[in-house]
């Protein structure tokens, strides 16, 4: 069963943005799916299992963004 989660991550303003996160989160173990909202700053992760938040905000890390605390 596929599990859902949105993210609020800060920092991005263009298209290279949402590839980057799109492409850190994606490589992360059992995802699926990423969808990003440029505008709202919302990332929504499909996966196989919920994902650990600290693999999330590092991955986040790595594209050069911000995981907004919940």
């Amino acid at each position: 069963m596929a599990v859902t989660s949105t993210y609020t991550v800060t920092g991005m303003t263009c298209a290279h943005c949402v590839q980057a996160v799109t492409s850190e989160l994606s490589g992360l173990p059992g995802v699926a799916d990423v969808q990003v909202d440029l505008g709202s700053g919302a990332v929504t992760v499909t996966s196989a299992e919920p994902l650990p938040a600290e693999e999330v905000r590092a991955a986040v890390d790595e594209a050069g963004y911000e995981l907004a605390d919940a």
